[in-house]
């Protein structure tokens, strides 16, 4: 298949494209390789992507209305994987309109880029944040979500409900996952595994808000990414069970899903920092600090739905992600 991966230069981008040229597909990989944190993290992801005889890359802004156009207008996809986007929480409080540029704007030329030229199925991703203050463990799919608490988070169900519109309107088979807490080698610089890392190496303390007591559903990169292809595989279908009387928020009379992907396992970061310890050999010296705004006090997914549609859910343990994260990081950084 050929298949067109935004966001190709990114933590979850570059995984997903190895995946599916693994599997022998055409990738076309495009990305706008922003400074939010350093560029040559991801030129030196496309370095290991450039020499796969299936795989083009092209330095592109999803914003970019005219240059996306003429993308769709020039080439033939028959799966998009959109992963482009303008992540953090923290971030979303400093820059609000870095988020409407990468994730609304970028988001609308990926539906009408679709429309125009039938693409079999978008696949995008979406975010565990989009539960905002529901506090019912574990996150469904099935619950509301209309309570965001960051900017972010309200973009990624703004997202959700875009693609609705469009898989409603014109049939487009759309499919949104939401991630939770993904981790593993080549990871973003501005998560905590890869700050913590960083700081415990260099002798300075790790910044630990909430005293610590925060739990995450932290879910291997693998695990992220072979859900994607599963689900890239399983193009939606309108649920003839669907209600608007009832209307439950997961599926659609039109072609139209929304998944969790998470460990279903959530753990305290305490015991990620203690399972880094561990890994590196090394005791953290530890700033506790409150509770930010924009985030919350614990994910958890309930995958469910997942397993069901596609047979298969995340499972892989934290200290086996956190040691091939640290391997990575040594070999990495020569440290």
């Amino acid at each position: 298949m050929r298949v067109l991966v935004t966001g190709a230069a990114g933590f979850i981008g570059y995984h997903t494209c190895r995946r599916l040229l693994d599997r022998g597909h055409e990738v076309l990989g495009i990305d706008s390789l922003n400074s939010y944190y350093d560029p040559a993290l991801k030129n030196a992801r496309l370095a290991n992507l450039d020499p796969a005889p299936h795989f083009t890359f092209t330095r592109l802004d999803t914003a970019d209305r005219p240059a996306m156009a003429e993308l769709f207008r020039s080439r033939r996809f028959d799966r998009v994987i959109h992963l482009a986007a303008q992540a953090g929480v923290r971030y979303s409080l400093e820059n609000p309109f870095a988020y409407i540029d990468a994730n609304i704007d970028g988001f609308i030329t990926l539906l009408e880029g679709c429309r125009q030229s039938q693409v079999e199925h978008l696949v995008y991703a979406s975010s565990s944040s989009v539960y905002g203050l529901n506090t019912v463990m574990p996150f469904s799919v099935d619950h509301n979500v209309d309570h965001p608490v960051s900017l972010y988070a309200a973009t990624k169900k703004a997202n959700e409900l875009m693609a609705h519109a469009y898989s409603h309107l014109y049939r487009i088979p759309t499919t949104g996952l939401r991630f939770f807490t993904v981790y593993g080698p080549w990871g973003r610089p501005d998560m905590a595994l890869f700050l913590f890392t960083r700081s415990i190496l260099e002798g300075r303390p790790i910044r630990v808000f909430n005293d610590g007591r925060m739990r995450r559903d932290f879910t291997y990169i693998d695990d992220i990414v072979e859900g994607v292809v599963r689900v890239m595989d399983r193009i939606p279908q309108p649920n003839s069970a669907w209600s608007g009387a009832r209307p439950s928020p997961a599926s659609s009379s039109a072609p139209y899903q929304v998944f969790n992907i998470g460990n279903n396992r959530p753990e305290e970061l305490t015991l990620l920092i203690s399972t880094l310890e561990r890994a590196l050999g090394r005791v953290a010296q530890r700033e506790l600090l409150p509770m930010q705004p924009g985030d919350v006090v614990a994910t958890a997914a309930d995958v469910s739905s997942l397993a069901e549609a596609v047979g298969f859910a995340p499972s892989t343990p934290l200290e086996e992600g956190v040691e091939r994260f640290v391997a990575w990081y040594r070999e990495y950084y020569d440290v």
